[in-house]
């Protein structure tokens, strides 16, 4: 069970806007509205009750729900494709697999760049869109420890934000470098630890109305290096993109309701959008790793 309280994430998000005024990126203007937004907060009854009990939802039964409303609008989606499709173009055309496809985003761009692709997911729910969208693709069940593929069957693999759901990334990348024939390329992309650690995390509600997350496992850099490292993959490359380094010159008015349990951390960031976008400027995002087999 986790306990979630609006007021807490409220204040956290005021403490890190706090410590990089601390460290030199605002005035003593900005300090002082913080430190009387906390008070207002703290002062706010509304806020007292409001906490949330939340299921923790494996991430099988969860994408089941989620794969009604995936291909909606994501956010994250416009942070690593560009990256990710710019490796791609940059490769040979080939046999791929792509691991933990969901409902086909890069299996249709891969498959459109002419390679012969293999998606892999443990969520029927999701390999069923996928096959409707990528009728030409071959789609197998399967769990990113034991790939439904063979020693060496592919020239490529993609994984896109997935391993946040993945407790001890060693094993999945193993994995990944089984499958991978020597000289062939491995690319990552995920939610970056820095969000994870301020809630994003997907959100779904059970078939009793219950709210529920999916699992999410912060990943520093070096865990993923010191993974592919082990198992004879080397980094191509890396890359953090990041929300604009500079905030508006004007920020929104606060809202002054958490809003639905659904839309948080979101909507709660909308309370304070001032800390919000001093703490977010010029963070990291998704993270984007290219791998390549030792030949």
């Amino acid at each position: 069970m986790i306990y979630e309280h609006p007021l807490a994430y409220l204040l956290g998000v005021e403490g890190i806007a706090l410590m990089r005024a601390f460290t030199g990126e605002h005035d003593s203007e900005f300090v002082h509205a913080r430190l009387a937004e906390v008070r207002r907060l703290l002062d706010d009854g509304s806020l007292a009750g409001a906490a949330v009990e939340v299921d923790r939802v494996d991430s099988v039964e969860g994408y089941r729900i989620w794969s009604r409303t995936y291909d909606g609008p994501n956010g994250a989606f416009a942070f690593d494709e560009p990256v990710v499709k710019e490796i791609l173009d940059a490769l040979p055309v080939g046999a791929v697999l792509d691991a933990a496809c969901g409902t086909g985003r890069f299996t249709s761009a891969l498959a459109a760049r002419g390679h012969r692709v293999v998606g892999v997911d443990s969520s029927p729910e999701m390999l069923a869109r996928a096959r409707d969208r990528v009728p030409g693709a071959e789609f197998r069940l399967g769990d990113l420890t034991r790939l439904p593929v063979a020693d060496g069957e592919v020239d490529l693999v993609v994984c896109a934000l997935a391993l946040t759901h993945v407790r001890e990334l060693e094993p999945v990348i193993a994995e990944f470098a089984r499958v991978l024939r020597p000289g062939g390329h491995l690319v990552i992309s995920d939610m970056h630890p820095e969000r994870v650690a301020r809630g994003s995390i997907p959100s779904v509600r059970g078939p009793d109305g219950r709210p529920g997350r999916l699992p999410g496992h912060r990943h520093l850099v070096g865990d993923y290096l010191r993974a592919a490292l082990a198992v004879g993959l080397r980094p191509r490359r890396c890359e953090e993109p990041r929300f604009p380094a500079e905030p508006p010159a004007e920020s929104p008015s606060p809202t002054t309701a958490p809003g639905p349990w659904e839309l948080w951390p979101w909507s709660l960031a909308e309370m304070v959008p001032e800390a919000a976008l001093a703490a977010d400027a010029g963070e990291p995002v998704t993270i984007i790793w290219h791998f390549q087999r030792e030949p």
